[in-house]
């Protein structure tokens, strides 16, 4: 279950980082200003939709951050995309820390931009 003060701290995060107002911020990912004051306010909790269409609009974003809190924003390391491909994949000879390569990998799951999703389990 979200918890909907701490989701609206990163919400604000996100607003802040970019430098937008909370008018601004519902214009560039498509809802009304209410609909964010609502959420900031904690009258509202954010809808499915809503989340989907700030990481739309703002790809930096990582959905696991956005809902649980897990994770870093900005981003630590971006991810590189090939010109020449649809998919995205980590930059070449790139070391993990310790911590990263020691873990074991419980699954993997792609989102898509439609808003489906696959799960793979090693």
């Amino acid at each position: 279950m979200i918890n909907s003060v701490e989701f609206t701290k990163r919400l604000q995060k996100v607003i802040d980082h970019y430098g937008e107002t909370a008018s601004s911020f519902a214009e560039k990912i498509g809802v009304q200003r209410s609909s964010i004051s609502h959420i900031l306010s904690g009258r509202n909790k954010p809808s499915l939709d809503f989340v989907m269409k700030v990481l739309h609009a703002y790809p930096e974003v990582e959905l696991y951050w956005l809902m649980n809190g897990k994770g870093s924003f900005p981003q630590i390391s971006k991810i590189s995309e090939s010109p020449n491909s649809n998919t995205t994949a980590p930059p070449q000879n790139q070391q993990l820390s310790n911590s990263e390569s020691d873990a074991d990998i419980e699954k993997i799951v792609i989102f898509y931009k439609d808003g489906t999703f696959k799960s793979y389990k090693p």
